[in-house]
């Protein structure tokens, strides 16, 4: 006979799955729309999205019809990606007054942070998330604590456990379902849903628990191929977090694999302000959108100009083909019709007619119009208008014809238009950091070690444990801006050398400031 508790918890793996299946639903017009913006990075451009939100292939009208891509959406991307990963988000940590205790719990927030970013290559987490959001709008950073990483301890018995560490990875959008598309904070929603294909292997080693494994449909971002990829011999982890209420104070968790119950608990996460749980997610967008979600990407946008840009390019080469290749009026029984239409008029032929008949001959030849050209630098405009990226000595003047000022004018113009994704970068890293010492704060209970290495390339090390720490008593100043080229910095340093800024009251160079100095122009002493 079953027991009470199995009807609940099939009735609950039950509910999580049919839920799991309606957020699908509900996110397709959205997920189309990031296979579409995939499609057109990699040159897969004569795609669309159907009725159903499905992708489709556009077929040839005609056989003869060119078809060829002209991609101009995949440099301008790697361009702005290439420009966004070059901001360096520098975090900086204040404390909230200015008595000796504050300094202290600032001082040691601002060193976990530094070990953390070294410890696990942050620079390279951020630079993902920047690729899926500047490719389908949106990216998420998934900060949790591992408790099977870290230093070990032993025990008496020489039994050892580890000591855990902040785990954080990047997870894409395709990934992430909410139980609102149209909540704008993720904070505003009431569960979110991260679902992941796990081979059933990994699934026994983090679970301990056999599933059935299935080849599974994933889409395949490394191919041009329009239908989805395959995994094999995988299952979907269903991990639903939701945010705490009447009913679960704490909030809860709930993960399922398949029929099965893997995990069923309160959010085991501090991870807010005031000492509340929520979820171990934080959002990136290209650009935010009002009242959505879900950001945009500049491919959205782009889109319909790479459609016009291809069929100008085209139907301009069909022209020309036209033109260079002829097109012949042939009087009908007069000729042979099979062979010239199978061998063409290749040099030397020989063209025999019926006599009393009329000789083949050319239409007319036209020149090529002018509406081709203009129309083709039209859009090529529009490209650099519309994605924030211009090509700035290429585009309709001459670098010879621009003072350095103006030069540098043009230059900070088109930097300016990158400011909306770099506020959404600072926002990101500065909701990462203070994750990150939040989770240290509820874990690091024993007393642990962390190494930092300053400027002059020496390495300090510091025992704290979470005691230490008051995230109530420090200040976050993210600083976040496009980086200089080394041209540029190597100019305005050669600038303040000749104002002697550097120099003492005796007219020397201080040590420390002459090895930076040569440390920027390539010379280590």
């Amino acid at each position: 006979m079953r027991k009470k508790k199995d009807y609940f918890v099939e009735d609950l793996v039950k509910s999580v799955r049919e839920d799991f299946e309606n957020r699908q639903k509900e996110r397709k017009p959205f997920e189309a729309q990031w296979r579409l913006n995939n499609n057109f990075f990699i040159g897969n451009q004569f795609t669309s999205i159907n009725i159903l939100s499905d992708i489709e292939d556009n077929q040839k009208n005609y056989y003869w019809q060119e078809r060829e891509v002209f991609n101009h959406i995949a440099p301008l991307i790697e361009n702005r990606i290439s420009k966004l990963t070059a901001v360096k988000p520098e975090m900086d940590i204040l404390p909230a007054s200015s008595s000796i205790d504050d300094q202290k719990i600032a001082d040691l927030s601002q060193d976990i942070l530094r070990s953390v970013y070294e410890k696990l290559n942050l620079s390279k987490s951020i630079s993902n998330a920047i690729k899926w959001s500047e490719i389908t709008g949106t990216s998420f950073y998934k900060v949790v604590w591992n408790s099977t990483i870290g230093k070990k301890i032993y025990n008496n018995d020489n039994n050892y456990v580890k000591e855990g560490e902040v785990d954080i990875s990047v997870v894409s959008p395709f990934e992430i379902f909410p139980d609102n598309n149209f909540c704008e904070n993720i904070n505003d929603c009431e569960s979110i849903i991260h679902a992941k294909a796990y081979s059933v292997k990994a699934i026994k080693n983090i679970w301990g628990i056999d599933v059935k494994g299935r080849d599974i449909d994933i889409f395949d971002y490394t191919t041009t191929s329009l239908s989805s990829g395959c995994k094999h011999n995988h299952a979907i982890i269903i991990e639903k977090y939701e945010m705490p209420s009447q009913e679960f104070p704490n909030g809860r968790l709930i993960i399922v694999c398949e029929d099965k119950l893997l995990y069923l608990g309160e959010l085991p996460f501090v991870n807010l302000p005031d000492g509340q749980r929520g979820f171990p997610f934080i959002k990136q967008t290209c650009i935010p959108i009002a009242g959505c979600f879900w950001g945009k990407s500049v491919i959205d946008k782009i889109i319909p100009i790479q459609r016009a840009y291809n069929a100008v390019k085209n139907r301009k080469h069909e022209y020309l083909n036209r033109i260079s290749m002829g097109v012949l009026t042939v009087e009908d029984g007069s000729v042979d019709i099979d062979s010239l239409v199978q061998d063409g008029l290749e040099p030397g032929k020989v063209i025999v007619y019926k006599r009393g008949g009329n000789a083949p001959k050319f239409l007319s030849e036209e020149t090529l119009p002018n509406c081709f050209d203009d129309e083709e630098e039209s859009l090529l405009n529009e490209f650099s208008e519309i994605s924030g990226v211009t090509n700035i000595l290429t585009n309709q003047f001459s670098a010879n014809s621009l003072s350095g000022t103006a030069l540098e004018l043009l230059i900070e113009q088109d930097s300016s238009r990158l400011n909306i994704t770099i506020e959404e970068i600072d926002g990101a890293v500065k909701s990462l950091a203070k994750m990150i010492l939040r989770l240290y704060k509820q874990f690091a209970v024993l007393p642990r070690l962390v190494k930092i290495s300053n400027d002059k390339k020496e390495i300090s090390i510091k025992y704290f444990k979470n005691s230490d720490l008051g995230l109530e008593d420090i200040v976050f100043v993210s600083d976040c801006v496009l980086t200089e080229s080394l041209s540029t910095k190597r100019d305005n340093i050669l600038k303040l050398l000749s104002s002697n800024i550097f120099r003492d009251e005796n007219g020397n160079f201080e040590e420390e400031a002459k090895r930076k100095i040569l440390e920027l122009f390539g010379i280590n002493i």
